[in-house]
């Protein structure tokens, strides 16, 4: 949608109409309606509002504006590209208002850095500000490829000869951008290796909402099975974030893990660990439970890192609401976490997989490791219920018959 309007100046402090739908006047004497029970026909009370900085009512259009818009003033030359700001629910004044906020906050660094950029920019500042004053008309065009954006027509239902809307096909670069699937032509599918290929794949950042890519490898993990890594990579923010899943389906028995630590390379052993799987270490008296920390490929060394921020930074713990007993348990807790690390604490590391989707690397491969216990074992009715398998018909569902 694409709504563009030229904004005229008014007398000052001139008045409009009240709109139609306005109720019937409060009773004399009263502002405002008085407020009552029986009273079933109780509506707003609608009040004519000036500016008080310009004493002028034509710039207080309501105007919705999305992440995906792109907002333009021609006469200034200016524009606010597309998913450059969050959206929001304002005012034509208001989105003048926020363009002007946004070039002075770092007008201060620039006038140390680029004095000649900081000048310029005052002077356009200077623009943006005679035009919430209206001292010319101006034209205000919103461009959304979504079509979710809009623009007050205050004189509803009549036609507003200063608004115009124009609807339009989206290009396929908009329809890229937008994240919708472009229809193209048939083609048969090629078979292709992509083992040793990383896939990309548009997205947009968990944190500040930028355009970002997530990287997508499949990874073969010797002696296991294949897994999917995912990793996004924020170049705005800075923030990162990885995800693992498992290749293959859920494995007839589950998965338990046993390693007794006993030495600090035990600590570079690789490290599977699925979204199922929880985690013990009984000398410590811990658990971690199913789902927490998500899926990781990592090293023992990393997720005992994860997981000793993961409990000494918990924000239930810590601040004004803890106390000094917890405190000291959770700063014991992380010493001793930290003594493991470094080889100075043995110590048995449990993984516990219901799904059999976990790993962890046997450094004596192909012959068996003589710290590490791999148990397989029939899951309970429990486990089942919880991964979802009770309910699961894989045969015989066509004709309503449970599997033999």
């Amino acid at each position: 949608m694409s709504a563009s309007g030229a904004v005229e100046a008014g007398p000052l402090g001139a008045a409009v109409a009240p709109s139609p739908s306005t109720t019937s006047p409060p009773a004399t004497g009263h502002l405002f309606r008085p407020i009552s029970a029986e009273d079933e026909e109780q509506q707003p009370t609608e009040i004519e509002s000036l500016c008080m900085n310009c004493y002028c009512n034509d710039m207080n259009r309501e105007v919705v504006k999305t992440d995906s818009a792109t907002t333009r003033i021609p006469e200034l030359d200016f524009e606010i590209p597309a998913f450059s700001q969050k959206g929001a629910l304002t005012t034509v004044e208001g989105l003048i208002s926020r363009a002007i906020t946004g070039l002075e906050q770092d007008q201060p660094t620039r006038r140390v850095k680029e004095e000649g950029v900081a000048e310029r920019i005052d002077e356009f500042i200077v623009k943006l500000k005679e035009l919430k004053k209206v001292a010319s008309p101006f034209t205000l065009i919103i461009d959304d490829p979504s079509g979710n954006s809009f623009v007050e027509n205050p004189h509803a239902p009549q036609k507003d000869d200063a608004l115009v809307i124009t609807h339009y096909c989206r290009t396929q670069q908009q329809q890229e951008m937008l994240g919708l699937q472009v229809e193209g032509p048939e083609e048969k599918p090629e078979q292709e290796d992509l083992r040793n290929e990383v896939l990309q794949f548009n997205t947009n950042c968990p944190e500040c909402n930028a355009p970002a890519q997530t990287n997508m490898k499949l990874v073969q993990i010797p002696h296991f099975k294949e897994v999917i890594i995912m990793a996004t990579n924020c170049e705005n923010c800075g923030h990162r974030t990885n995800e693992v899943k498992s290749g293959g389906a859920v494995e007839p028995l589950g998965t338990r893990i046993t390693l007794h630590i006993t030495d600090p390379s035990d600590m570079t052993r690789d490290l599977l660990k699925s979204e199922t799987c929880s985690v013990e270490i009984p000398e410590l008296e811990f658990e971690l439970g199913m789902g927490v920390l998500g899926g990781k490929f990592t090293t023992l060394e990393g997720l005992l890192k994860d997981i000793r921020e993961l409990v000494t930074k918990n924000p239930f713990t810590l601040g004004d609401s803890s106390n000094r007993v917890q405190s000291e348990k959770l700063q014991e807790f992380g010493q001793k976490l930290e003594q493991i690390a470094e080889g100075t604490m043995k110590a048995h590391f449990v993984m516990n997989d219901p799904a059999g989707n976990s790993y962890l690397q046997n450094v004596y491969a192909p012959e068996e490791d003589p710290e590490m216990k791999v148990e397989h074992y029939k899951r309970s009715f429990d486990q089942n219920e919880e991964l979802g398998l009770n309910d699961m018909k894989t045969e015989g569902y066509e004709a309503g018959l449970a599997p033999q």
